[in-house]
């Protein structure tokens, strides 16, 4: 899921410039809202709903802060995404993450990119690496994630689902990886316990790094001192974890690396890639795919818990689909079933639309440009689109666009109805589309289904959640639940959905 956790998500960091702040203020702005730089020091602690509100409120879906421009204007994301693609680069993001991904992937542009992404997409397009994504998906719910609340059911305890949720995703996406299975479901080892945890700590120290100025973290980095120095350690940790698994998957045997799945394996039959491309290989998907997952399936479900008659309706069409395919309840949904559950998938991208794992994606501008609405572009100022925001636009969804209502995602037979990407950029949009995005709705689709058919669940304290956004789009506090076994299974009726 390329949905670059990573990313600057607080762009007031570069308000300390004073250069910067200068250039902006001398500059033809066009159109857009301009922003003053104390409105953005007042509003830094609520900085997503607060730019959502001045996008949502501006004439040309665009306002222009000290750190940059910010849009929600679907003919200037096209225009950034595709139309001037190579104009509009990951910029200054490259070096402050350099460390942590190296250059893997989402890390570089240019040739280096081009490589990583067509060796990546030919993997990703195969019947395969869908069925090796599933099997896994199947591992960690059905024989980890169910049981855990099977317990928790019997003994009326609470769990934290989202917490539930990121370790499963974390344990899927390792092993899609690189075929290592982190186990954090199930209890995990010391090394890959290790690993985890110094990852984790990793991504976090590198995103602070946004939310100050370069010269400080430089500077730090440079003595070796504070977060620099933690920085510094945990990413040993990590990469001597990387590096033990190339190493290990290179003294295979050539007819067991063809045969294997993972994309580590991928890689190193397509070609004589040095053991560092491939740590950053695999530690570049490992962060795409470890939080953006979970953080949608964790407000999905809370969605569908708080709503009743639309998890009836998700339970009819599993009992439906199960039908038509004689698959009784709890039996293994393969990926022609779920490609046929139409409601889940509204569902699912409903959810998307209003809480996007990563809502704001910014880029940098390499040559003075015009947008389309409008908006003067000077080289090195960063252009950001805001999904959040987009997802409320009556111009995009209607007057209704801040209702939870999947069937718009429907056509009049039941049918999914794909959004146009530059209308709904949740997995980007032009070349750098992202390559797991069916792989994330199998994995979605797979999960909630198998957790909704067995289980009710209730949210426990206050049933609306607030959003809590550093890196990914999170629910603050996590999301505390008690869960029920179903009486015999799904409630469902297989003639609610036949058509």
């Amino acid at each position: 899921m390329d949905l670059s956790p990573l990313l600057p998500p607080i762009l007031f960091l570069s308000f300390l410039s004073l250069y910067l702040l200068h250039r902006m203020n001398k500059s033809h702005i066009g159109s857009a809202t301009k922003i003053s730089f104390s409105e953005m020091v007042r509003n830094g602690h609520r900085f997503l709903e607060w730019t959502a509100e001045l996008v949502l409120a501006s004439p040309t879906n665009t306002i222009i802060l000290p750190s940059g421009i910010i849009t929600g204007n679907p003919k200037n994301i096209e225009h950034v995404l595709k139309t001037k693609f190579d104009n509009y680069p990951k910029g200054d993001a490259v070096t402050v993450l350099e460390d942590f991904l190296g250059r893997g992937i989402f890390n570089t542009d240019g040739d280096h990119w081009k490589l990583q992404r067509k060796i990546a997409s030919l993997q990703f397009n195969t019947k395969t690496i869908r069925n090796f994504v599933l099997d896994n998906v199947h591992r960690e719910a059905v024989d980890r994630l169910l049981p855990l609340l099977s317990e928790a059911a019997a003994a009326g305890e609470t769990l934290d689902l989202q917490d539930l949720l990121d370790r499963l995703a974390f344990d899927n996406v390792c092993k899609v990886a690189s075929d290592v299975d982190p186990a954090r479901l199930k209890g995990e080892t010391e090394d890959t316990g290790r690993f985890a945890h110094a990852f984790e700590v990793a991504m976090d120290i590198s995103a602070k790094r946004f939310r100050q100025p370069g010269l400080l973290w430089k500077l730090r980095r440079a003595l070796n001192i504070g977060d620099e120095r933690r920085l510094g350690e945990e990413l040993a940790t990590v990469n001597e974890f990387a590096m033990g698994v190339v190493k290990e998957r290179k003294q295979r045997k050539t007819e067991e690396m063809e045969s294997s799945s993972d994309l580590l394996s991928r890689f190193i039959s397509e070609g004589a890639f040095s053991d560092e491309f491939l740590r950053d290989v695999i530690i570049s998907f490992v962060l795409a795919g470890r939080d953006t997952t979970s953080s949608a399936m964790a407000w999905f479900l809370w969605l569908v818990s708080t709503r009743p008659g639309v998890e009836q309706k998700i339970l009819d069409e599993i009992s439906w689909v199960r039908s038509r395919h004689h698959n009784p309840p709890g039996g293994t949904l393969t990926l022609d079933e779920l490609r046929e559950m139409n409601y889940l998938h509204a569902v699912v991208s409903e959810g998307l639309r209003l809480y996007p794992p990563v809502p704001l994606q910014p880029r940098q501008c390499a040559a003075d440009d015009v947008l389309p609405d409008g908006t003067a572009v000077k080289k090195g100022m960063s252009v950001t689109y805001n999904t959040y925001a987009m997802g409320r636009m009556e111009g995009i969804w209607g007057e209704d666009c801040k209702e939870f209502k999947p069937e718009r995602w429907l056509d009049g037979d039941g049918l999914f109805q794909p959004k146009r990407p530059f209308l709904f950029p949740v997995f980007h949009a032009g070349p750098r589309t992202c390559l797991g995005k069916e792989m994330a709705y199998t994995q979605m689709k797979a999960v909630v289904a198998s957790v909704i058919e067995r289980f009710e669940i209730e949210v426990v304290g206050e049933k609306e959640r607030e959003i809590e956004f550093t890196t990914i789009l999170r629910m603050k506090g996590g999301l505390p639940v008690k869960v029920k076994e179903r009486e015999g299974g799904n409630a469902g009726t297989a003639r609610a959905f036949d058509h």
